[in-house]
Formats: C-alpha cells, structure tokens, sequence
C-alpha cells in the first residue's frame, strides 16, 4: 500500500508539475482558452473575460506549487483538499465541453499536447480517482525533509513562478509549441502531404416513403430510394489529417495576398490582433524599427482582426509606414502572444519572432534593394492624401444604396459622411490633395519608390489622374520618373492615353474605351494601330490589344481600329 501510495503521488504531482509549467510558460496563450469558457454559448459569465489572464495566472501557479507541495508532503490535508476541489471544478468542466461540443481542447497541457474533450475528461476522471485514492490514504503519505526546509521550497517555487510569469509577459513563451515557432515555413505548413488520409463522412438521407420517415446512411453517394428527399445530415466520422497550418490568410479589400507574401524575401510582419487592446507604449518602438527596415530594403506589412477604423486610428496617432492587412483573429493570437509583435520572414520561413519589448533583437541588415533616401515623412504625407483620395470611390460605385450603407460602415465613414453629394465632397477633396501633391511635385520633383517606396510612388500619380487638367503640365515629368525605374511605365502610358483621349487625339496603347450612343462600347482610335503591340510590349502591358479588348467587352468581341473622324460623342 505504501509503495502504491507513493507511486500514485509522484505519478500525480509530477502531472500537475508538467501541466503546471507547460500553461505557466505560456500564461496568454491559456488565458485566451479561459476567455473561451467564460463566452456566452459556453458558461455565460463573459464578465470575467477582463479578469482571464490574472486569473491565467493565478491558476497555473496554485496548479504547480500543488504539484510540489504534494511530491515533498508540505501541509498534506490542506493540499489534498485544494487538489480534490480543483479535479473536481476540472473534471466538470472537460465533461460540460465535451458532452455540449462547446471547446474542442481544454488548455490542460497548451499546445505542448492538445487533447480533446474527450480525452480530457477521460484523464480527469483518472486523476479524480488516484487523487480520492490518496484522500483517503493521507497517513500514508510521509513528508519528505523537514518543515522549515519543505516551506522555503514551496516559498521558493511560489516567487520562482511569479518571476517566471513576468519574464514571458514581458517577452514571450520560453518555450514555443506552437506551429508558428522560429524555423517552420508557413507554406510548408498548410501543404497536406500526398497519401495523408482523407476526411471520411457518413451522410445520412431522409427520405419520406408511403408516410413514414426512412434514413439511409452513405459516405457521399445518393441512395437509391424511391421515397420523397426530405434532408440530410453529415457526421464527421474521422478528420483525417489536418495540416499543422490550416488557418493562416492575409487580405485586403476582399483580396488574398497570402501566397504573395509568402514568398517575399525580407518581409517584416508587424502583428495586432486587436487594435483596441494593443498596448499603445510598444508603437514607437515599432515605428522605429519599421522604419529602419523600410529604408534597409525590407517589406513591412501589418495584421490584424480589426477594422479600417482602428487601423485609420493607429496609422494617425502613431504616424506608421506599412499598410495593414486583414487575418483572422485566434490565428494572430496563435502567431505571437504580444499586441503587437514582430515577425522576420524569408519566404515564408519564420526567421525571427519577438515581443515589441525586444524590438532591438530583431536583426536587420542592409538588403541590395535598400532605399536609403527614403523620406518617411514625405511617404506618410502622401499616405494620408490616399486614404482621402478614395474615402468616397468606393462609394460611387456602388449603386445600390444597401450595399453602399453597408460598405460605408465596414469602411468606417459615419453617416454623414456617405450621404449627401458624395460626388461633391470627393471634389473637395480632389482640390485639397492636388495642392499639397502640386507642392510636392513642384519642390521634390517625382516621389518615386526610392524616395517613397513602393506602393506609395503611385499616389501622386493617381491625384493627378483624378485631376486630369493637371495631366499636361506634369506628363514630362512622370515620364521621367517611369525611365528612370521610379514608377511603372504602364501607369504613366495609361495617364498619357487618358491625356490624349481628353484632347480628342489618338491615343498611343489602346488602354482608353469609352462607350457612346453611336459607337456602342469601343476603343477609342489609336495612333498607327497596326505597331500597337509593340508599343504596349516596350510599355509593360501583358496583353496585347486584342487579348485585352477580349477581357473588356467579352471573349467573341474583335479589336476594331477606329479613327477620329468615326467617332461620335454623345
């Protein structure tokens, strides 16, 4: 009895020890799991939901000192109570999820080792049985040392945990178990090897025959049954295999850049899930090192969850250089366990990840395509003008008033700001943006990538084109700047196009169509037609102007070169 009393407290100290330090290492991480329990389909007690990462913590330090104080015998009674009543609080809760389907994995061990609900409340129920065991066989259990030296142990253990907790808020995990962790390529990581098993599903098929219900069940095929469909339901019946990566995206306006980006060299990733929790005293230290990689050569982006508000906020009061991209929010808090932090990737290698307190381990050296002229002050002036050059675009074109309420507030523009003559306030706009880009042109010349850096080099560019009486006075230059590598030479070739057209003129790269009530939808006439695809090779187009003509007015429609004197303006 001795021998299994000891065997059995060792087995169960040393659990709750492992247990104990695998949530302590990563306290964040196991406080997004609390606030997953204390969600309204869950427990309903989402007020505690602020309290979660204290909470965290204190559990997880009870949880291992516990551990400790039952290997050396410190206060057996006590501890034997403060073991019974956590396994029991335990063993209810793994039981409540797995039996309600309400979290998939309970936390108990991190991402050291996910269990299921299941498989959680089966090892609950275990250690429910060993820790009645010992209960009721507390005589057995001898101390070990003496009293003096058994307290300054759990003393010890108590102000080792606390000082540990501290180190990974203030840093990160000691120990990274997720899939995101140093040396794992991102790619690699979503790909399903070939051969792995597949998902497999029983469906099973209601149907109605002469008045009575009658379920067939299949693995996909519909059952013969002359019986009248009513439904079908599916039941997983097993997963197959999932990738370690299965929930990783990055995109903008409806638009996915993820394989875009990951196969970027010298990409830095700035990662927040929640801009309304960030902690706002870790962005100037951000906005340094963001800085400093932009003008070292580096491409730096931002994730979040949050909206083009929040973003619109941070980028104003922190006066930051990178654009944000939209990524689901339990993946970001996956990917680092600080708002922000930092990510060094290499084609989807993660090189470095830190806590935006060790801002200054994050190695950046000068790249080929470093940029250091770079004015980041000019860059974030002209990063402004575009937010405000499009705030009413999008709008315009959408015509149907729903969708542009709708748009308008996922935008973030108040309702007083998308009704009205958007039109008219979009002018407004125009006006103010020409004379600040005006400015700039006449006193920088063109802001081109090695002044500005990329996508910001096409901003003035765009003014201009959204004020197109001002497009003679600076085509030259734009020209110019496209020789010179500083923006693409098809943008300023379209511009020249637009020009031409204005001026009822041939244009040179058949980039124009207009459509009027004589001619229908066509291209408006170019200038020696039959060398048009030379020119618009030599420009950067990767069409030639029958593909693109195909694109624009449908797959049968057929290039016609028209000329000036057949055209008809409405």
């Amino acid at each position: 009895m001795k021998k299994l009393v000891s065997f059995i407290r060792i087995f169960v100290g040393v659990l709750f020890i492992i247990s104990g330090f695998v949530k302590l290492n990563d306290p964040v991480g196991f406080s997004f799991k609390l606030q997953e329990y204390f969600a309204p389909d869950v427990l309903n007690i989402e007020f505690m939901s602020p309290f979660a990462l204290g909470l965290a913590i204190i559990l997880v330090i009870v949880e291992l000192v516990l551990g400790i104080a039952l290997i050396i015998g410190y206060y057996k009674k006590l501890t034997m109570w403060l073991l019974l009543l956590m396994i029991i609080f335990f063993t209810f809760l793994t039981f409540y999820s797995a039996y309600f389907n309400k979290v998939t994995d309970c936390g108990c061990f991190g991402d050291a080792l996910p269990l299921t609900s299941w498989q959680s409340f089966t090892k609950d129920v275990i250690l429910l049985v060993m820790i009645l065991f010992l209960f009721f066989n507390l005589k057995q259990i001898k101390p070990f040392f003496t009293n003096f030296t058994r307290s300054i142990l759990i003393f010890m253990t108590f102000i080792g945990c606390l000082g540990f907790a501290y180190y990974v808020l203030m840093h990160l995990p000691a120990i990274d178990f997720r899939a995101y962790k140093v040396g794992v390529n991102i790619s690699e990581g979503m790909t399903i090897p070939e051969g792995s098993p597949e998902a497999v599903f029983d469906y099973h098929w209601k149907f109605n025959i002469n008045g009575e219900e009658k379920i067939i069940t299949t693995q996909g095929e519909y059952p013969s049954s002359e019986g009248e469909f009513l439904e079908v339901n599916t039941e997983v019946v097993s997963e197959g295999y999932v990738p370690p990566i299965h929930d990783f995206t990055i995109e903008k306006d409806g638009e996915s850049y993820t394989e875009d980006f990951l196969n970027t060299p010298n990409l830095i990733i700035i990662i927040a899930y929640d801009l309304s929790k960030t902690e706002w005293n870790g962005w100037p230290a951000v906005k340094d090192l963001t800085d400093e990689a932009l003008k070292k050569g580096y491409t730096v982006i931002g994730l979040t969850a949050s909206g083009d508000e929040a973003v619109r906020d941070l980028q104003n009061k922190q006066n930051i250089n990178f654009d944000f991209y939209f990524t689901d929010a339990t993946t970001l808090k996956t990917i680092v366990r600080s708002n922000p932090g930092i990510l060094k990737l290499n084609k989807g290698t993660i090189i470095q990840k830190k806590h935006w307190n060790d801002v200054d381990e994050i190695d950046l050296e000068v790249l080929p395509s470093a940029k250091p002229a770079l004015n980041l002050e000019l860059k974030q002036r002209l990063d402004s003008i575009a937010r405000y050059d499009q705030l009413y675009r999008p709008l315009l074109q959408e015509t149907d008033e729903a969708k542009r309420i709708a748009l308008a507030e996922e935008m973030g523009i108040p309702k007083e700001d998308y009704t009205g003559d958007l039109w008219k306030k979009q002018r407004m706009l125009d006006t103010s943006n020409l004379k600040v880009v005006k400015a700039i042109l006449d006193n920088h010349g063109y802001p081109g990538k090695s002044l500005v850096g990329e996508p910001t080099n096409l901003i003035a560019l765009e003014v201009i084109e959204h004020n197109p009486i001002q497009i003679d006075q600076y085509i030259d230059l734009f020209k110019k700047a496209a020789a010179q590598g500083e923006i693409p030479i098809t943008k300023v070739a379209v511009l020249e196009d637009k020009f031409l057209m204005m001026q009822d003129k041939e244009q040179l790269y058949g980039s124009q169509a207009q459509i009027t009530a004589e001619n229908g939808f066509f291209i408006w006439p170019i200038k020696d037609p039959e060398t048009v695809n030379q020119r618009r090779k030599e420009a950067g187009f990767k069409r030639t102007i029958e593909e693109y003509v195909a694109d624009l007015m449908g797959k049968d429609a057929k290039f016609k070169a028209l000329k000036i004197s057949e055209i008809k303006r409405l």
